[in-house]
């Protein structure tokens, strides 16, 4: 990302002041070398214009970058950095407690996804949000970005910052299918699972997924978003001075400066990836007696404005998080009422009152729930 964002800022930088300056030099020379008068205007109007073009190009991207770092030097992001295999990885923990709770966040986005809920959880127990690798503050790594390894490098960081004995793995999306799989390697560390509308293994091969991921960005649209980020488009547009309703004002300036980095390619390393990790988590469970807690979005939150194929595909994601709770004999499931896919954020209210309690059962100060196996709407 400090490539991305820094190098090349400062790479357009000089190659727009050298543009700059050998149009410059060209439109002051132009009366004595082109005698038509025609063809001077013509010249000059175009070299006025790619003086104009290097300017805001470089202009932009420098502005973009400086903005950028002191951003970063004013709102430092909370936690620690920590090696691991040679690569930097971000945690943030806080609060005491056994067993932990560790955060691992959808696709694209990183431990501030978590911000709404991760104080009030803290009560209860310790709570780590954790940065994948390429996410948030977190160096990315080389491919391949499958589950295997991704368990791996947050077994490795939790080994790291001393997040030891019993952990509780909870979730989001894209995530769900890591923690299953860090379930299955280190069984032995794992105290239960939290799914908030987690992904399930091989979810990506049915019709009506296929039918409405359809065959994803093309290269060229990719390319054309990298550079606009490069050079900074979306913050001239004020992208990222606007986070995601739910956040306080410090989280919510974090996630909006986040919205102004493009994760091509950790986004793309995982997606292109999920063939390889569900064939590597599709037969991981069931796991006996593991309290497991499954959250699932409001089938109707959207519903007026999904299309066609969107709407297919609602009852297909319905029985896959129904699936969820054959993974053990100690699993319950609750649909989020009015909730999105970002359970965490829409119903804060519901995360906060059922993991903490979800926790003291798993210690035993709780009574053990009476409806394992049910799905009930809250």
């Amino acid at each position: 990302m400090d490539f991305d964002y820094v190098v090349v800022p400062a790479v357009l930088l000089l190659i727009g002041v050298l543009v700059i300056w050998l149009s410059v030099r060209r439109i002051a020379s132009l009366p004595a070398k082109v005698s038509r008068k025609w063809l001077r205007i013509a010249e000059r109007t175009v070299l006025l214009f790619v003086v104009l073009l290097a300017a805001v190009v470089a202009g932009s991207a420098s502005f973009n970058a400086i903005a950028r770092l002191w951003f970063r030097a004013r709102h430092p992001a909370p936690g620690e950095i920590y090696i691991v295999d040679g690569y930097k990885m971000h945690i943030d923990c806080i609060g005491s407690g056994s067993p932990a709770i560790v955060l691992d966040a959808g696709l694209g986005n990183d431990a501030v996804t978590w911000a709404p809920v991760q104080p009030m959880l803290a009560r209860a127990t310790r709570v780590c949000a954790y940065d994948r690798a390429g996410f948030g503050l977190s160096q990315a790594r080389p491919a391949p970005r499958d589950a295997d390894h991704i368990a791996d490098e947050l077994h490795g960081l939790l080994l790291q910052a001393k997040v030891t004995g019993p952990i509780v793995l909870m979730g989001h999306s894209i995530a769900g299918i890591y923690i299953r799989d860090y379930a299955t390697r280190y069984p032995e560390e794992v105290a239960g699972l939290v799914f908030v509308d987690g992904s399930t293994p091989m979810q990506q091969d049915n019709p009506a997924f296929k039918a409405m991921m359809g065959s994803g960005p093309s290269p060229v649209v990719i390319a054309a978003a990298k550079t606009a980020m490069i050079v900074g488009v979306p913050r001239l547009m004020g992208r990222c001075s606007h986070g995601r309703p739910g956040l306080d004002a410090h989280d919510a300036q974090l996630q909006a400066e986040d919205f102004c980095e493009m994760h091509v390619k950790a986004s793309l390393g995982e997606s292109g990836n999920l063939e390889r990790s569900g064939l590597e988590t599709v037969h991981t469970g069931p796991y006996e007696a593991l309290p497991i807690l499954i959250f699932s979005h409001d089938p109707n939150k959207d519903l007026a404005t999904e299309n066609a194929t969107q709407k297919t595909a609602e009852p297909v994601w319905n029985q896959m998080q129904e699936d969820l709770k054959k993974l053990s004999t100690r699993s319950r499931r609750i649909i989020a009422k009015n909730s999105s896919h970002y359970i965490q954020i829409d119903r804060r209210d519901l995360i906060e009152k059922e993991v903490p309690l979800f926790i003291q059962q798993i210690r035993g100060a709780a009574p053990q729930p009476t409806n394992y196996g049910s799905t009930v709407s809250e």
